[in-house]
């Protein structure tokens, strides 16, 4: 459905950065701006960012 458009090292990077976050909820405060890490998690998961494609941004190779 949605053509990949983040790369390697920037997925990885995501996907640490949503743990973290999300992490938060369950280790410090109990807020609820920690389930913003779901964002780079699911988008690093997927490999697909919608604001990269509105934004015309690949961060991945092309093929």
């Amino acid at each position: 459905m949605f053509r990949t458009n983040v790369g390697g090292l920037d997925r990885i990077l995501r996907v640490i950065v949503g743990l973290a976050l999300i992490a938060i909820v369950f280790v410090g405060p109990q807020t609820p701006w920690g389930w913003v890490g779901l964002v780079p998690l699911l988008t690093g998961l997927f490999g697909t960012c919608p604001l990269y494609t509105l934004l015309g941004i690949r961060t991945c190779p092309r093929r």
